[in-house]
């Protein structure tokens, strides 16, 4: 495996994790050095680009879907998010733009006399982000590119950061905007998958990406590595990103990812193998109410790194279903992601919910699979 770029300088001294997880400050050498990367828990954001549209394009979004209040909430920059809400995992929502140019003029921008996006950025080949073309389009980072660049800047000027995972949900245009005019998305080909390991490594270098390479031991599969040997410690993980693919499960565009590669040999993302498949080390459980917790505390304790969800925009606020933020901390899930990071956000919906970790921290000890360690964890 590659060694990080922090790994020659060591780590620091690490501050006790207002987890729940018993222990005292002890240095990171002591406490830290031996955790893997499965061994750790983060907070994260869910469709972490995403920015509302403007109140007269949100009458257009009711008049097309009364169930688009659920969209009415905003994310603030990548690169704040890192910095000040203690995010370590991100959300992109990505589309295909191989021409440049595909998506610049919505249709509610029409609908509401508006004219065509004017960022530059739009009118370029890449891969775009937003949730939904031509409905649900505004984002805080248009291009794939320039929300990786965010990371990327951030990570630089924080090279002791524990590694930031990156759930890329591959998307297609809503058949029932396209049908009331919308542009339709090119699919997910085999040279539009490419693109997304393209882009990525346009921004970062390779010793700066933890990929299925860097965790497959010689003679296994990829499931068979983090199953037996474990994930890397995290002394050797620090100040890197990963990637895996929100899509799960077998299906066409798994099936072209892992063409000619099924344990993803060169590739730069993860996917979501289903147990027993080569390429299974990721995987999600979104909700970790009822039979999700144990569901979730399976997998982890078998070896797998799972993500989940500690709300819903806005369901959680309108239901006032506040359990389940502690119910996703409890299951261990690696990452768990939410839409209201920090405090005031919830505010305009008169509710004061915040998803945090205890203690104010980026990172605590996983409940489930580092109960037994007597120490905490930081980033330096």
């Amino acid at each position: 495996m590659r060694l990080s770029r922090t790994a020659v300088a060591g780590l620091t001294t690490a501050a006790l994790a207002a987890s729940g997880v018993a222990g005292t400050a002890v240095t990171s050498r002591a406490a830290g050095s031996d955790l893997r990367l499965n061994q750790i828990q983060v907070v994260g954001t869910h469709n972490s680009y995403h920015r509302e549209l403007s109140p007269n394009e949100q009458k257009v979004q009711l008049q097309q879907n009364p169930g688009s209040v659920d969209l009415w909430y905003s994310h603030a920059p990548i690169s704040q998010q890192l910095e000040d809400q203690n995010a370590r995992a991100l959300e992109l929502d990505l589309f295909p733009d191989p021409q440049g140019g595909l998506y610049t003029y919505p249709l509610i921008r029409k609908l509401t006399g508006q004219g065509p996006l004017t960022d530059p950025a739009m009118a370029k080949p890449g891969i775009k982000v937003m949730h939904v073309p031509d409905f649900d389009y505004n984002t805080n980072c248009a291009t794939f590119v320039l929300c990786l660049q965010q990371v990327k800047t951030w990570s630089d000027a924080h090279p002791n950061h524990v590694p930031i995972a990156i759930n890329l949900e591959l998307k297609q245009s809503d058949p029932q905007v396209v049908a009331a005019g919308g542009v339709k998305a090119p699919p997910w080909d085999a040279a539009n998958l490419d693109s997304v390991d393209t882009e990525i490594r346009s921004v970062f270098t390779e010793d700066e990406i933890l990929t299925p390479d860097d965790v497959r031991k010689p003679g296994l599969t990829l499931e068979q590595s983090v199953l037996t040997k474990g994930w890397p410690r995290l002394s050797s993980v620090h100040g890197q990103v990963m990637f895996y693919f929100d899509n799960g499960g077998p299906g066409e565009i798994r099936d072209l990812y892992t063409a000619g590669k099924p344990n993803l040999e060169g590739r730069a993302v993860f996917t979501r193998g289903p147990e027993g498949a080569p390429d299974a080390a990721v995987t999600e459980v979104n909700d970790p109410r009822g039979t999700g917790q144990a569901e979730i505390q399976r997998l982890v304790q078998k070896g797998y790194l799972v993500r989940t969800r500690s709300d819903e925009p806005m369901a959680t606020i309108r239901d006032k279903d506040y359990s389940r933020l502690g119910i996703a901390l409890a299951s261990g899930a690696q990452w768990v992601t939410t839409d209201f990071p920090v405090a005031g956000m919830a505010a305009r919906y008169d509710s004061d919910f915040v998803a945090k970790l205890p203690g104010h921290t980026p990172v605590r000890c996983n409940p489930v699979t580092a109960a037994a360690k007597k120490a905490a964890v930081s980033e330096g």
